[in-house]
């Protein structure tokens, strides 16, 4: 096997792509708990949540839309996301012949902390704040080679209890050390901005049908009303009432698969008192009112029982 240094980037990619399609699950788990497949053969749009993760495409393309700003990403680069985002997805060229392949990361603040400790300050980004959640950018021969040793465990299940953990430690120094050190310097912080901003995200999102005032989101946050919503703004490229809007409609899409006769209802659920304003919100985000939305996602069952990454 030649070194990273020798190695081509279209090599690295060729064997991603043979890795990636005999391992990819339609529920995106491995064997290796943060290890992530994707093999996505349409090019439909697609509504979701995102975690924090890296995601390196060795196939296709994927452009994302989050609030007003886009990001695309290709074979050979990589996608960088730092907290838990509703986002909107259309894969790029994906046919069944040739179906979008991309590895996930799954970026844990346990993982990047203690590496934290073990590099001078000066080898970090020096901007911490006022970052964004997403990023996107060439994932380069080094970062490549470690992903690759990364996935290629999973032929060697013996070997991956042992190893995986220590690929796993060089792709995030990889990471750490480059150009989104300080997007990841935030998620190991324990009293970065983006912590705080991500414990709000995590009360709206599991709060999201109830009312919420942004003095008390601003309280949970540790900041004053205007900080947290420059901060959340920055993190989010939403308000925190679109955030909360946003995570709504999802869910409701969601729950309209299993209960597509009852759009009022469930637009009650997800904190709608009116169905009008629930009907015209959801049409504007889906493009399509809820109940006939819900009957196409019932038809086109099979393509959305596969989850995607970002």
């Amino acid at each position: 096997m030649l070194p990273w240094s020798v190695r081509t980037t279209s090599q690295y990619l060729q064997e991603l792509r043979g890795l990636i399609a005999a391992h990819a699950r339609a529920d995106l788990r491995t064997s290796i708990g943060t290890l992530l497949l994707s093999q996505v053969q349409t090019s439909m749009p697609d509504h979701s949540l995102t975690e924090p993760l890296l995601v390196v495409m060795a196939q296709g393309g994927k452009r994302l839309l989050l609030g007003d700003r886009v990001y695309e990403y290709r074979a050979g680069q990589c996608l960088v996301v730092t907290a838990d985002l509703p986002v909107t997805g259309h894969f790029i060229d994906a046919t069944p012949q040739t179906p979008s392949l991309a590895m996930g990361l799954v970026l844990r603040p346990a993982a990047i902390a203690p590496l934290l400790l073990e590099a001078p300050v000066a080898r970090w980004s020096r901007t911490t704040t006022g970052l964004p959640a997403i990023a996107t950018g060439e994932a380069g021969p080094a970062l490549l080679d470690a992903v690759t040793r990364f996935v290629r465990l999973l032929d060697h299940p013996t070997d991956a209890p042992v190893l995986a953990p220590l690929v796993e430690r060089e792709i995030l120094w990889r990471l750490l050390t480059g150009s989104y050190g300080g997007m990841l310097r935030q998620i190991g912080l324990a009293d970065s901005s983006l912590t705080h901003v991500n414990r709000v995200i995590s009360w709206i999102r599991d709060n999201y049908a109830e009312p919420m005032r942004i003095e008390e989101l601003a309280r949970l946050a540790g900041m004053s009303p205007s900080a947290f919503h420059r901060h959340f703004r920055a993190v989010t490229a939403m308000s925190p009432l679109q955030f909360q809007k946003r995570i709504r409609l999802q869910e409701a899409r969601t729950l309209l698969i299993a209960r597509p006769d009852d759009v009022a209802g469930v637009g009650h659920l997800v904190g709608y008192d009116s169905p009008s304003q629930f009907n015209r919100e959801y049409r504007r985000l889906f493009g399509a009112p809820p109940g006939q939305d819900a009957a196409r996602l019932r038809a086109a069952a099979d393509p959305y029982s596969i989850r995607h990454l970002p």
